[in-house]
């Protein structure tokens, strides 16, 4: 439940709540000296108009524009061009503060809305040339039609902006008008195209573990890191795909192939987990006839890429580095790691109430505000050559069409894939060239200028390797890290330094904005495979189903072939024997239809069992704990011919259950607690049921336990770069080599956000604990004494320590009183302005942001409120939307916004769906025209 509990439905407090929103508006900004600037006017100005008549210069016929309740407009409108003006123009008057921002964010020009204070961020982003690339795909890559769509949807955001101050756009403008004379500029198509490369990057795999098993090294043995990255459960979790196929080859393998090349061709897994041997040198230094684990090495006088134990000081300080500069990127989207993902399943119409398939989906991404997904129907008045939309669902704001949704015969769903579409390589750097092979190539060079509100312009210089950017360029302690990093005598001579180059599917102009207006006219499953094909960054799993009463899943998505290396370290650059081969073929890639089962379940499970699929799609899968939890969900209720209805899916959306505490609790309730508050508190798991509602005190006392569980026996023993910033532990330094002295002890901080910190307590780490949970004396659960605590060296006894933790925290947080706590005062979501609520000064924040609610679910539940167990229990990731979808009958499908429509501060529909949101209900989700008629609140009349 909400910790703020407002009443929209009333309509006379809902406008007594408004004016009063207004007035603390008028007297907050009153108190800093701006009330002579700022009046009611000023904040409703930037309100859109939504019922009347307005004039939109291009339209060649009338166009309608329906609003419900909720504000969720329907537009219908005669030609295609007509329909896409339309959507531009009407996502302006709700969201162009959002659209804005992000389309300087994938350009690198947030410094010019915010100033100095981005320009480091604006220079990652220049050296990854998001911008850059989706140029070149409206250039070269995209069709005549989908560039027509592309300029009537900028045409129509334009018409918007057209003699409109930014004070009457959104009051964010108004704000920024104190600091700087920003004011916003016409929309472009590859503005929108430039989005799907910010949203690639969110999705893109398993940059951050590759980072991470580096920088353990400087801790760790290739042992324990194998330990803390256990294989897939393949007989537990069931992959994605276990009835289906994929196609024989038939484009032909040339092995030359350079990734550019549009086929994407290759094949071969490129794995390669094995010994170094003979003479071959690894990045961590060791020669020789040393063994060690890592991505595999040949025999003979090569150079492999194995990090054994206690490899490198200065890949470390590089990785480090490089991790906490990625950190900021994903500020705007969401903290990457375990808990990101999302859950789609289909269920055949043989095992539904409904006799036609039911398809629910719900994307986890970081909370914002707005929310990150636009709700909105397209709707030609009659489908033909002319005019070809006829779909509803999920978008996002600065980009036409759907990407969620269904239209009048499919519905398809979206989760990330998790495919490993990314690799660093170490770059051997010699003056303004780097080493490769036998020889010497030229970096590629451009300088770029970063234009920043309030102070004077910087200018940049971008090098590119063959591999890709160089990222390593954007840290000061990066440019140092080659002069530190030790290699064997077989490596390049490091005399200049190393430096990190990134590769990456989605810096190679692609098709995947022709693949969304395909997606959105597919007539069948054929259709939808053709449209998935150019489907290419982010790789995604795409779910299906139609009125034919069929369902499918596709895998699409760019895939790279590695001729060495299985992408789970850092790579030698110099070496030729690591680069890409080419891509997986599109027949290639695994997808379903109608399995024998009668239902597909997605959660960023592993997609297919790698023993029987001929190509290696990543080494870093989830774990599987939400899609077994749902494929459960669905057995349970059809077995005895049971059949599962639209409520049913929704209710399975809510499911909290915590299949790590099935795991602990056997083990938690055995110990022996002396203390009587400790023992009060371990009684609230007797009897507990495991499902983590926000009033439960269970729940709460449990995640905090395994919270501390996590922390005692991995945390402790993590390198600083993964640790929580500003934590801090008396360690052995990294180079000890002789036995234990606690003389030598250093103090040793933290250097990672707390959303971003391990272990995070996903499923990764369940696994991990089910790995070592029944060994009472793995050398995982050791920890040393600790105010007034013995040492420990058994399971048990870390179990009772993490029992004794976890008490004195919640009652240093929730009070002494066990009755009053729960897990909802512990894990709460608030809902932030991302810029200005984030970031900005003070006293707007409380104006722009929203919360706190009290959440239920949480880490790897199928009710996805993921927090970091090293960083805290506050809700950093959630599903950012919920569909449940009736096939053939449309108008019968259920959605709901975590926010609302609006990104206008002060508007009834800014926050208006969180609150069933948050309880886990769901709005009527009309689609026919006569449906949509019935539920239109306003209607908006657009002319020539």
């Amino acid at each position: 439940m909400p910790a703020n509990t407002p009443t929209p439905s009333v309509k006379k407090k809902g406008r007594r709540a408004r004016l009063i929103v207004i007035v603390l508006v008028l007297a907050l900004v009153g108190g800093v000296g701006y009330g002579a600037y700022w009046s009611v006017s000023t904040v409703r100005a930037s309100f859109p108009q939504t019922t009347g008549t307005l004039q939109l210069k291009g339209l060649a016929g009338p166009v309608d524009v329906r609003r419900d309740s909720y504000g969720v407009p329907q537009i219908y409108a005669n030609s295609d061009q007509d329909l896409f003006r339309a959507q531009g123009f009407v996502q302006a008057q709700d969201r162009f503060y959002e659209m804005d921002v992000r389309r300087h964010m994938t350009s690198g020009r947030l410094s010019e809305m915010f100033g100095k204070g981005q320009v480091k961020t604006d220079s990652f982003l220049r050296t990854l040339g998001w911008h850059r690339v989706a140029q070149q795909e409206y250039d070269t890559k995209l069709s005549a039609e989908t560039k027509k769509n592309l300029q009537a949807y900028s045409d129509g955001v334009n018409a918007y902006l057209k003699g409109r101050d930014g004070k009457d756009i959104s009051v964010e403008y108004a704000a920024l008008s104190f600091t700087n004379d920003y004011k916003p500029e016409q929309w472009t198509p590859v503005d929108s195209i430039a989005w799907l490369k910010a949203m690639a990057w969110d999705l893109r795999g398993n940059m951050q573990d590759e980072i991470d098993r580096s920088l353990m090294t400087s801790r760790l043995s290739d042992k324990q890191i194998d330990e803390l990255y256990p294989a897939y459960p393949y007989d537990r979790n069931k992959p994605i795909v276990d009835e289906g196929a994929i196609n024989p080859v038939t484009e032909k393998y040339d092995p030359e192939a350079e990734p550019s090349d549009e086929s994407g061709t290759g094949t071969g897994t490129g794995a390669g987990e094995g010994a170094g041997a003979g003479e071959g040198t690894g990045l961590g230094g060791e020669a020789g006839t040393g063994t060690g684990t890592g991505t595999g090495t040949g025999t003979g006088t090569g150079m492999g890429v194995g990090t054994p134990s206690g490899a490198t000081n200065g890949l470390e300080s590089q990785l480090n580095s490089l991790s906490g500069t990625l950190d900021e990127i994903p500020q705007l989207l969401g903290p990457a790691g375990s808990g990101i993902g999302s859950n789609s399943w289909v269920v055949s119409g043989k095992l539904t109430t409904t006799g036609k398939p039911l398809l629910a989906n719900d994307p986890h991404l970081a909370p914002q505000l707005p929310s990150l997904w636009y709700q909105m129907g397209l709707h030609c008045r009659s489908v033909s050559k002319d005019c070809q939309y006829d779909v509803a669902g999920y978008t996002f704001s600065g980009m036409p069409g759907v990407v969620i949704g269904h239209n009048q015969n499919i519905a398809w769903g979206f989760t990330n894939l998790g495919a490993d579409v990314t690799d660093l390589y170490l770059e051997k750097v010699d003056g303004d060239s780097y080493v490769y092979g036998n020889g010497q190539k030229r970096f590629k060079t451009r300088e770029e200028t970063i234009k920043v509100a309030g102070g004077a312009s910087k200018k940049i210089v971008i090098r590119s390797t063959d591999h890709g950017p160089v990222v390593s360029d954007r840290d000061t302690e990066l440019a140092q890290v080659g002069k530190k990093a030790p290699v064997g005598n077989a490596a390049p001579d490091r005399r200049d330094g190393y430096a990190v180059s990134l590769q990456w599917t989605a810096l190679q102009p692609g098709k995947t904005m022709d693949a969304v207006f395909s997606l959105n006219k597919a007539e069948n499953f054929t259709q939808f495979r053709a449209a998935a094909r150019d489907f290419e960054v982010p790789s995604q799993n795409l779910i299906y189903a139609d009125n034919e009463n069929h369902i499918g899943y596709q895998a699409p998505g760019r895939i790279p072939v590695r001729a060495e290396g299985d992408g789970s370290m850092p790579a030698p650059g110099w070496d030729p024997k690591y680069k890409w081969t080419g891509y997986i073929p599109a027949e290639q890639m695994p997808y379903e239809l109608d399995p024998k089962r009668g239902y597909i379940v997605t959660a960023n499970q592993a997609v297919v069992n790698e023993k029987t699929y001929p190509y290696l799609l990543t080494k870093d899968w989830g774990y599987g704990t939400r899609s077994q939890r749902i494929s459960d969900l669905i057995e349970s209720k059809t077995k005895d011919k049971g059949l599962i209805s639209t409520d049913d899916m929704q209710t399975m959306q809510m499911d909290n259950s915590s299949e790590i505490a099935k795991v602990l609790m056997p083990y938690l309730l055995k110990i022996d607690v002396s203390d009587p508050s400790v023992r009060e508190a371990q009684k609230l798991l007797e009897g507990w049921d495991y499902t983590q509602e926000p009033d439960s005190a269970a729940a709460g006392y449990f995640n905090a336990v395994w919270r501390n569980v996590l922390k005692l026996a991995f945390g402790n023993k993590l390198p600083k770069e993964l640790r929580v910033k500003g934590e801090c532990l008396a360690v052995l330094p990294a180079d000890n080599t002789g036995p234990p002295d606690a003389t030598q002890l250093v103090r040793e901080c933290g250097r990672r956000s707390p959303d971003a910190a391990q272990p995070d307590g996903g499923d990764r780490w369940y696994e991990v604990v089910r790995g070592i949970i029944k060994d009472e004396d793995s050398p995982w659960w050791t920890m040393p004494a600790a105010r007034g605590d013995a040492a420990g060296k058994t399971r048990d006894d870390l179990l009772a320590r993490a029992l004794k933790d976890a008490r004195w925290e919640l009652t240093a947080e929730l009070g002494k009183d066990v009755s009053s706590w729960s897990w909802g005062r512990m894990h709460q979501l608030e809902l932030k302005n991302q810029t200005l609520g984030t970031s900005g000064p003070d006293i707007l924040k409380p104006i722009l942001n929203r919360g706190p609610w009290n959440l239920g679910g949480g880490e790897a539940a199928v009710d996805a409120t993921g927090w970091n167990a090293a960083g805290g229990y506050d809700v950093i990731w959630v599903p950012s939307m919920r569909m449940v979808v009736n096939v053939g009958d449309w108008d019968k499908s259920r959605w709901i916004n975590l926010t609302g429509a609006s990104g206008h501060a002060y508007s009834a529909h800014y926050t208006d769906q969180t609150d069933k949101w948050a309880k886990g209900d769901l709005l009527k989700w009309p689609f026919d025209v006569s449906a949509v008629e019935r539920g239109t609140k306003d209607m908006l009349r657009l002319t020539p």
